[in-house]
This record gives structure tokens, sequence and C-alpha cells, in this order.
């Protein structure tokens, strides 16, 4: 999903003046992608393991949360392939049979709860939530709020129009109208990497510091529509609009700044080392790995959960 004001996705990136050309490194955040129920991306021939209660990590969960016998999780649902609404409106995703195969670890049920991205780590703080999983980049900034639990890897990605009409490079958006996710990483790089280069190279700024959607799903249409020139957002979700805007798209130059997605949960919270082992044992039996090869996004698999493993 994606990002919002409490600037839930930044990550650190870098931007480079050569030539007086742009040079444009991306960061990584979470939206969903493209429109419509994104069935076609999944593959319907993988199936999932039956995810059965592992009494050792069941063991490590708080009294109050097993008594009551679920755990639940806040996420934006449009940032497809990671958490999205299907056509019946049921909460689908990467993050959500992640989320739900957690659980069945711990011999917990989740109950995945549709939330604005920018409220759910403040819902976390208030126990609305015990798990934020929305594709929260992990960083150094957010770990002094929550904890974390690193589980894949993005980067930005960037897509206009298919042919590129407008011939632009991604190596110079100035000037370029950028559709971006609300409080995204995204969103924050416009802000603070590519409009100071822009001014410092003596060229136009994106105008309005991009054009912001609160729902990813807008953000692609704009593009696909003409109303914006060039999308901004995480790597997966970038791959996932193509495909499900039926060639409408094309991919603006490669992949950059990658950076582990994290597992939101309270700060100091007794369930995070239940979430970060069951998250392990996850990547140890394969289930994991199928996961990702069901929503088509194993290129961001990583093989150690970490808590707190921020690279910037």
């Amino acid at each position: 999903m994606s990002a919002r004001t409490f600037r839930p996705r930044l990550v650190a990136a870098g931007a480079a003046l050569a030539a007086g050309t742009l040079l444009m490194t991306a960061c990584s955040s979470s939206s969903d992608s493209g429109s419509g129920s994104g069935s076609s991306a999944v593959n319907p021939s993988a199936s999932v393991n039956s995810v059965t209660a592992d009494p050792s990590l069941a063991a490590l969960v708080p009294a109050d949360l097993k008594s009551g016998g679920k755990i639940v999780v806040g996420s934006d649902a449009s940032y497809a392939p990671n958490e999205f609404q299907d056509d019946k409106g049921t909460i689908v995703g990467m993050d959500v049979d992640l989320a739900n195969a957690i659980a069945a670890k711990l011999g917990l049920k989740a109950e995945v709860q549709n939330a604005g991205f920018t409220a759910i780590i403040p819902g976390i703080g208030a126990n609305k939530y015990q798990l934020g999983m929305s594709s929260f980049t992990d960083t150094k900034e957010r770990e002094q709020t929550v904890d974390m639990v690193t589980y894949f890897t993005a980067g930005t990605g960037m897509a206009v129009k298919k042919g590129n009409p407008d011939k632009i490079s991604p190596d110079d958006l100035c000037g370029k109208k950028i559709a971006v996710q609300t409080g995204t990483t995204q969103a924050d790089q416009i802000v603070d990497v590519i409009n100071p280069a822009c001014v410092a190279a003596g060229k136009p700024t994106v105008p309005n510091d991009g054009d912001k959607f609160d729902l990813q799903t807008d953000v692609t249409n704009a593009v696909v529509s003409g109303r914006d020139q060039v999308m901004m957002a995480d790597s997966p979700v970038i791959d996932y609009a193509l495909k499900q805007t039926g060639g409408q798209l094309e991919k603006l130059g490669p992949t950059t700044d990658s950076a582990p997605y994290g597992i939101a949960l309270a700060k100091g919270s007794a369930l995070t080392p239940a979430v970060q082992a069951a998250v392990q044992s996850l990547m140890n039996d394969g289930t994991y790995k199928q996961i990702l090869q069901k929503w088509g996004v194993d290129a961001g698999a990583i093989d150690k959960a970490q808590v707190n493993g921020a690279t910037s």
C-alpha cells in the first residue's frame, strides 16, 4: 500500500546531478496498483500449504491475545497485488495471505481490516491493530515509533503510457506531471529529492510536488487516462499495474532503491518475537515462497526475517 502523511514509507533516497541531468534514485513504498480485481495476475495453480499451529511459537503469544484467539491486522486495501479488494469486496493479496499464515503458525486467526494507510501506525499505538501489514518500508524513522519485522524487499518503479508518447527520460523528471499515492515514499521523494535537484539544475519542478491520490488505483488511472505523464510506486505494484491495464502502460527505467518491507507492531511488543519467529518458520518450510509465487512477486523474497532491520 502506499504511504501517507505519517511519512510511513520514507526511505532515504539519493539523487545526483550530472551534466545537468537529474539522476533519480527511487525509494520504496506500498500501494495498490492497476484497476480491476487482479485475478488475472494470480497464478491459479499455485497452492499454499495448509498451515498448522506450531506449539513452540504459540507459546510465545501474549496471554491476552491467546485467549482472544485472533490478531487484528490493519491494511490499506488499495495496493495490488500486496493488499486490495477483489470483485466481491474481499481483502486479498500477498500481505493478506501472509497475515493468515502467520496467525495460523501462532494458533490464532487473522482479522484483516481495511484502513487508511496513515491511520494504521497510530492505530497500532492505540491497540486498535496488533499488526500493520500494508507494504510498509522498514525505515529507521519508523522504527522509532513501532517495531518492524522484515519479510520482503521492494524498490521504486515508474510507468508511463505505452510507447512513452511524451518521450520521458527516467533520468530527468523535472517539470513532468507525476502521479503518486499520498504519503508514500515516492511522494516524499518528489519533495525531498527530485524537486530540490531540479531547482539546483535551474529546471522546472514537478508541479504541485506531484499529483497525489488516496488510492493507488487512482494513481494508475491518472496515467492511463492521460491526466498525468508518469506514475511512481513500489516495484511489485508497478509490475502488477502493467498486467492489469492490458498493455496500456509500460515500465520506465529500472527499479531503484530496494529496501525491506516490515510488519509493524507496537514498540517493544511482546508479540514481536512471536511474529518474527512465525515469519521465519514460513520461510523455512516453503509456505512463504509459495505465497509470493501465487501473487507473482517472488522476486522480492528474502530468507531471513529480522526485527528492526532497516537499511536507512
